[in-house]
């Protein structure tokens, strides 16, 4: 690649890219955003008897006569093979129901990451333009890759807001900048300041289905029901949803809805109702070799692969299912179950949101997009699979002893689990790679469906045409006759870069030239072109389930592939055409300089330290807390981590005592608590749910006003190591112990909460919210 860079002087690359930017077609017809106010058109006299009012002042704006209903559905984690409706193994009713009523798109691309694919499809630009070249959590100071969505790109719920819609997002948001998320904001790239009227989800990329971290619009949902009350994140997505769209059409049934449904399914965790899991029971036992052939065969049965495709080999990194012994095959074959389960509950629940538009007569006018994966299916697993994937993002990977052990409640409350990295490969069928692999196909090839009975009038349809997640909001703009807006709110506007896919709707439209005809790819070093059906592509090596550590960019290899005969990246024409593959080199540096792509970046638990984004507990050693703080996502937390740290509360104990929290961050996948339990002071400290060490005080808490304090004296010697925590109350050592090892990177999903711990809990001494029964009237922490 440097090499490459080299051949091609970066003042050639802007005056090509320039060209080439000036040759995009343009918008519908262009407008400014907001419109101005209404000028008074009455009469105004010396009292209103001798006045004449004008009622149009009152007037919203109004949608486009005819204007559909929109629900944008976006399926986490899953790959083109994973669901029936493209051949796979997992029951989809759903998906397959509109499939039946619509079309179904072969060739959809995605960017292979979670954020990247999300800022893309709101505001129909490249990732990379709009600062998302990466998932927020690994942002970093170029312009590419900060996080944070420009102003100078009006996202798809700002402009149907602004022509007349009732906007709302429902699930996984993953698009607010990690260092912004405490509860003072800013607020501006949050849901509602991007232009969506109500939001009821999560802020980043994943959380508990069981234990999640939600918010209603900007603030904190405190009070869930427990799991064991039934609770289950999707079903609750689903009824908030359900509930948003009856009052919409209840309260304005003339006003067309924009409702982005975004669960977190089916990301890791892996945690779906047990009788989804069971529903699957012995489904995989032939392994993911044997399931991946069964997939492709079913998929040319369906033709939704063409007859001459052929099936890519497993690549030589992942394990085969024979070199497992049965006795490891039968906790694989539980982790397949459970993401079967999973993906399987969430169409069911999608289904009860398309039921609700039914019932209410609105389903012929709504335009359904439904997304069946924001990236290929994950290989953040490890080679076996982990039922604590945070154990394998910080860099660690538990043992298949460990796995076995956890099968009787894999996918449970008291798991967090991720699959194996060849169970992904096999969801990704037929397709090489998985997700993060942006250079192949099973990267960021996705299914999609489009239904509208309005307009589309051909059943089961299948559209070959190369289309990408740049080309959403086009088509959705296209598809309510509203413009592309060149100024919003005074800020001029960068076109959209994608390309609407109305043109594919018309009856037969299967064999129209595709329009949307050159595209780049790139995610964590992994790079391709794709240009009138020929695609260059270099697989970074950097796998994707080693979650650290850097590679040199000038070893990897680029191959090419003609899409138009290859549908599968089987036959590398490299050797056989390389001034092809040259061009089409050369073309990608335009293409990466015109979208801010560079510098290149493999790195990934390494950009996961909160310290590369400047919030605003960065730089601050001694910070004092009010005891009823609101809680800090871990993003935008100060961070306790890798260093000697203490903490100190002012409490106030009843003369019949108190218990409860009096400082915790994290949950049941790692964490720390402060908290008083009978009586008596206690720091526990969890390392990813294997090794957890409790520390009390040898003497009980007296009454009134009690000083507490816990210091933390690091080891050293580099990230994740152990030290020796010591309790003290009013200045006398009451208690000593020894942390053996800490976390070096994220705890998990979760916050650190002042005087509770919400959520999961950190310790297994008490059950959230475990709120002190006594006053917290201060905490402060100090860095040392």
């Amino acid at each position: 690649m440097l090499s490459r860079i080299k051949t091609v002087t970066l003042s050639w690359a802007i005056i090509v890219a320039l060209v080439l930017q000036m040759a995009v077609p343009p918008a519908l017809a262009q407008e400014t955003l907001p419109r101005p106010e209404p000028t008074f058109q009455g009469k105004v006299g010396i009292t209103y008897q001798d006045s004449q009012p004008d009622t149009a002042l009152f007037q919203a704006a109004k949608a486009p006569d005819g204007a559909p209903n929109v629900l944008l559905v976006l399926i986490d984690d899953a790959g083109f093979g994973s669901a029936s409706t493209f051949g796979g193994p997992i029951s989809t009713p759903t998906f397959d129901r509109l499939a039946a009523n619509g079309l179904r798109y072969n060739a959809f691309h995605t960017t292979a990451l979670c954020s990247p694919t999300r800022a893309a499809i709101l505001t129909g630009r490249n990732h990379h333009s709009v600062g998302s070249g990466t998932i927020q959590e690994l942002a970093t100071a170029y312009p590419g890759y900060t996080g944070l969505i420009p102003q100078s790109t009006a996202t798809i719920g700002q402009i149907l807001q602004r022509n007349g819609y009732s906007t709302a997002w429902f699930g996984k948001n993953h698009n607010v900048p990690d260092n912004q998320t405490t509860s003072v904001g800013p607020f501006d790239r949050w849901p509602n300041g991007l232009g969506f009227d109500y939001f009821y989800g999560f802020i980043g990329g994943e959380t508990d289905q069981w234990y999640p971290t939600l918010y209603e619009n900007q603030k904190l949902v405190e009070t869930l029901p427990l799991p064991e009350e039934g609770y289950n994140l999707t079903h609750d997505l689903a009824d908030k949803t359900i509930a948003w769209i009856n009052q919409s059409k209840t309260t304005a049934p003339d006003r067309p809805f924009f409702a982005y449904f975004a669960p977190g399914a089916a990301h890791a965790p892996h945690q779906p109702p047990a009788e989804y899991v069971a529903k699957y029971k012995g489904q995989f036992d032939q392994g993911w070799d044997k399931v991946r052939e069964e997939t492709f065969e079913r998929q040319k049965q369906l033709g939704v692969i063409p007859a001459n495709a052929e099936l890519t080999p497993r690549p030589e990194s992942m394990p085969a299912w024979d070199s497992f012994s049965p006795e490891d095959q039968k906790i694989l074959a539980r982790q397949m179950e459970t993401y079967a389960g999973f993906l399987d509950y969430t169409d069911q629940e999608i289904g009860r949101v398309v039921d609700a538009i039914a019932d209410l007569g609105e389903l012929d006018n709504t335009l359904v997009i439904y997304i069946n994966g924001d990236n290929g299916a994950s290989a953040e697993g490890s080679l076996i699979g982990s039922c604590n994937e945070f154990l394998n993002l910080n860099g660690y990977n538990l043992t298949m002893e460990d796995n076995r052990r956890c099968y009787d409640i894999w996918g449970g409350p008291e798991t967090s689990p991720h699959y194996a990295v060849s169970w992904a490969w096999a969801m990704d069928s037929p397709f090489q790679w998985t997700k993060q692999v942006a250079s192949y196909l099973g990267g960021i090839r996705n299914g999609m469906v489009i239904s509208w009975p309005a307009k589309i009038k051909e059943k089961g349809g299948l559209r070959p045409q190369f289309s990408h997640v740049i080309d959403i909001a086009p088509t959705i703009l296209e598809a309510a006759g509203i413009p592309e807006p060149d100024i919003y709110n005074g800020i001029a506007q960068k076109p959209m870069e994608g390309t609407s896919l109305v043109y594919t709707f018309g009856q037969g439209a299967a064999t129209t030239p595709e329009r949307h005809t050159i595209q780049y790819f790139e995610m964590l070093g992994h790079r391709a072109l794709y240009k009138d059906g020929m695609m260059a592509s270099a697989f970074h090596n950097r796998l994707p389930w080693i979650t650290a550590g850097t590679v040199p960019f000038d070893t990897d290899k680029w191959e090419l592939f003609d899409l138009s005969q290859d549908f599968t990246q089987a036959k590398d024409l490299s050797a056989a055409q390389p001034e092809k593959l040259k061009e089409l080199q050369d073309l990608f540096l335009v293409e990466a300089e015109k979208y801010n792509v560079f510098p290149l970046d493999d790195r990934f638990a390494e950009r996961a330290d909160v310290n590369l984004r400047p919030g605003f507990f960065t730089g601050r050693k001694h910070i004092e807390f009010a005891g009823n703080m609101p809680s800090i996502p871990e993003g935008s937390a100060p961070s306790t981590k890798n260093v000697s740290h203490t903490i100190d509360a002012d409490l106030m104990i009843p003369p019949q005592g108190a218990e409860g929290v009096i400082l915790s961050e994290g949950g049941l996948t790692s964490g720390f608590s402060l908290y008083v339990k009978d009586n008596k002071l206690t720091y526990d400290y969890n390392w990813f749910n294997l090794e957890r060490t409790s520390i009390s005080a040898a003497t009980p808490l007296p009454t009134g006003k009690v000083h507490v304090r816990f210091d933390f004296a690091y080891d050293g010697g580099g990230p994740g190591k152990g030290g020796t925590g010591t309790l003290y109350v009013n200045n006398r050592k009451v208690g000593q112990g020894k942390v053996p090892k800490t976390v070096a990177g994220r705890f998990g999903v979760e916050a650190m909460d002042f005087g509770k711990d919400l959520q999961s809990p950190v310790s297994q001494s008490y059950q959230p919210p475990f709120a002190f029964t006594g006053i917290v009237e201060k905490v402060v922490l100090d860095i040392k």
